[in-house]
This record gives C-alpha cells, sequence and structure tokens, in this order.
C-alpha cells in the first residue's frame, strides 16, 4: 500500500512538475515575441513575463521536480527489482535527457533575469521548437512505463513512431510559425 501512495504521489508531482516546464518554456516564447513591441508596451509585457517566470519556477516548477525526484527514490528503494529490468534503465535515460532540458531551463530563467528587458539572443522558431521537447521526453517515460518490457520487444516500432511524432510537432510549429508571419 505504501508504494501505491508514493506512486499516486509521484504521478500528481510528475503532471505538476511538466505543467511547470511546458509554461515556462512558453513564456520564454511570449518574451521573445515581444521584440517589435512599442518600447513602452515591450518594457511592461517582458518584465511581467521575467516575474511570471520566476515565481513559476521557484514556487511550482523546482519544487514540484524535487518532490517527484525523492518519490521516484523512495519507489526504487522500495522495490529495487526495477533496476534490474531493462525499460527501467530506458526510463532512467530518458530522465538524463530531462534533467538536461532542466538545466537548459534554468539557464535561460536566470538569463532572462539579468537581460533587464534586453532582447533574448535566441531565434524564436527555435525557442518555439524548444517548447516541444519536455512533450517528447514525456511520451518517451511515459510509453515506457506503460508498455514496459514491450518497448524492448518493439523498440524500432516504437522509434518509427516517435520520428513520425517528432516531424509532425515540428512541421506544425513551422506551419503555425509561417501563417503567423
Amino acid at each position: 500500500m505504501l508504494y501505491t501512495i508514493i506512486k499516486a504521489i509521484h504521478i500528481i508531482f510528475m503532471v505538476s512538475y511538466f505543467a511547470g516546464i511546458f509554461y515556462l518554456v512558453r513564456l520564454f516564447v511570449y518574451y521573445k515575441d515581444t521584440d517589435n513591441f512599442e518600447e513602452n508596451k515591450k518594457q511592461i509585457l517582458r518584465e511581467q513575463y521575467v516575474f511570471m517566470a520566476r515565481r513559476l519556477w521557484n514556487i511550482i516548477t523546482v519544487p514540484a521536480g524535487v518532490i517527484m525526484l525523492t518519490t521516484g527514490l523512495i519507489m526504487i528503494s522500495l522495490n529495487f527489482g526495477l533496476m534490474k529490468t531493462p525499460w527501467f534503465h530506458l526510463k532512467l535515460t530518458f530522465l538524463v535527457g530531462l534533467a538536461a532540458y532542466h538545466f537548459w531551463c534554468w539557464k535561460k530563467v536566470l538569463q532572462i533575469k539579468n537581460l533587464q528587458g534586453n532582447i533574448l539572443p535566441i531565434e524564436n522558431i527555435k525557442l518555439r521548437q524548444a517548447n516541444e521537447i519536455a512533450t517528447f521526453i514525456l511520451f518517451l517515460i511515459v510509453f515506457t512505463v506503460i508498455l514496459k518490457s514491450l518497448v524492448i520487444s518493439f523498440w524500432w516500432q516504437l522509434i518509427v513512431g516517435f520520428v513520425v511524432l517528432v516531424f509532425a510537432i515540428m512541421m506544425t510549429v513551422k506551419l503555425v510559425n509561417k501563417k503567423k508571419k
């Protein structure tokens, strides 16, 4: 029963963490979108986006990530047999990717905080594409956890499906941005 309760808490905070990460990078996009606004409007919006990003990071994303990580480690300690399964190793690999993305987001939060309203030196399209990385990682982790050993057995079909998914999302982002111009 304890394991199930910890697992439920883990899932709840995983959802909270990903909600924070999804919205955080969207705030970076909104910040970048102000590049061509008139100066007064640009400054007001940029100050608000920086404020929102810092609050989101410090109050929701990081605490949810810490609780998600803590409950994950507790689940491993309660069921150490997970460490012997190939699918779990794959999940841990994807979590390393998530950690790298988390680090990138943290660096961007610090960067926009220190810009003091100046231009964010990254292309808008790159931010929009980066916004989808968390979605890809979420897909990989959830499919791995749900399918478990089937992920290992049907790896090539899943890779093909994932590549198609990535391509479809990236093309959708490009199409939406093309219509925007």
